[in-house]
């Protein structure tokens, strides 16, 4: 099939796109509020975007607390999604008033970090910290304003479990990392293959 996605005349029960740019890692984005209060959620729409320096990106749909209080304080921790905490990464995606704290909610541990004052998840083994470089209100073709927000940060500390190293590097499949699908879909990284880049 083929259709116009400006229309996203698909003709389909549900829009095909997310579960057609897929798998996406989860970023388990935690801040603080000006005034101190703690949030934590899960942005699907997550990755890294730069290596020197290290930067990630996160994307919001709307101007939710996240992107508010990174905004407000200028950093950000991002915590790896990982397939032993699936229910409480989900408990913490829930819709609730900007005064809950969404780590009492999924009864997660807010650690702390070395380097922002923003916490992060004890019980994952991967934890980077951030600091805001920039937001972005996204546009479309003729200039509309999306709903989204794009929020970069620059890495400036990384938390890894030792758990997860062998041989001097990282083994993924040890952590079990979560990624979004489609619809209410996720998959978890439990196997990996390796291929020599060419020339």
């Amino acid at each position: 099939m083929f259709y116009d996605a400006v229309r996203n005349a698909h003709g389909l029960r549900h829009d095909p796109f997310k579960a057609l740019v897929a798998p996406r890692p989860i970023g388990w984005i935690g801040t603080l509020s000006a005034d101190g209060r703690r949030n934590l959620a899960p942005y699907s729409y997550f990755n890294a975007v730069s290596t020197s320096p290290h930067i990630v990106a996160f994307s919001s749909e709307g101007q939710k607390d996240s992107v508010t209080n990174v905004d407000a304080t200028g950093e950000f921790s991002c915590s790896l999604a990982v397939f032993d905490l699936k229910e409480a990464m989900n408990q913490s995606s829930a819709a609730v008033d900007s005064g809950v704290d969404e780590f009492e909610l999924s009864g997660l541990t807010p650690a702390p970090c070395e380097m922002i004052a923003a916490p992060r998840v004890a019980e994952s083994p991967v934890a980077l910290e951030c600091r805001h470089l920039q937001t972005i209100r996204l546009e479309g073709l003729e200039g509309q304003e999306a709903r989204a927000r794009l929020v970069l940060g620059q890495v400036v500390g990384i938390h890894i479990d030792e758990a997860l190293i062998s041989e001097g590097k990282v083994d993924i499949t040890r952590a079990r990392p979560l990624a979004r699908l489609g619809y209410r879909d996720y998959c978890v990284v439990d196997e990996v293959f390796a291929m020599e880049r060419p020339g």
